[in-house]
């Protein structure tokens, strides 16, 4: 990082880093994680090397706070259904933490990677793979044709294959 970049990114932080806290700590209800947020928050600043201009300071990072905000709240929600769904096994089915953790964590990648397609072809794609539901009915659901359908499980198919092949480079 040359100096006047760091010269840049010092101010930024020295002139907004209150009101940021303030901002996260409204929204989460906990100073703990505003400051984890806050952190990542000027993490994305600093690795972006993408310094605001000074009277566009507080919407760049508000931006990118609120879609820290987001993917926290996305997260909790993963997690939660994840941890509901499995209290009504058997105690001998329970994972470990640490197999529990990485359910949750590929559990994200893959909410993730289908909100990265168009709202039907998620919908199409959870249908069919979570529902086992036909085209037709999956048509009928959606109030689309068959070959939407088609379409939409495929873009979904082949956002799922570009994330496999990206993540086994």
């Amino acid at each position: 990082m040359n100096r006047d970049l760091q010269l840049q990114f010092t101010q930024l932080y020295e002139l907004h880093q209150g009101w940021l806290s303030n901002f996260l700590r409204k929204r989460l209800n906990c100073s703990h994680k505003a400051a984890d947020l806050m952190q990542d928050t000027y993490l994305k600043v600093l690795v972006s090397g993408k310094i605001p201009p000074t009277e566009y300071a507080r919407q760049y990072l508000t931006c990118i706070a609120k879609g820290l905000v987001v993917d926290q709240y996305r997260r909790w929600r993963i997690e939660q259904a994840y941890l509901e769904s499995i209290s009504h096994l058997p105690e001998e089915y329970h994972s470990s933490p640490e197999k529990r953790l990485e359910v949750i964590e590929t559990l994200i990648e893959i909410d993730a990677l289908l909100h990265q397609v168009s709202e039907k072809a998620r919908q199409a794609f959870l249908l069919r793979r979570l529902e086992g539901l036909s085209y037709s009915d999956i048509a009928v659901q959606l109030n689309v044709s068959i070959s939407s359908v088609e379409k939409y499980i495929a873009k979904a198919l082949q956002a799922c294959a570009i994330a496999m092949m990206e993540r086994h480079k």
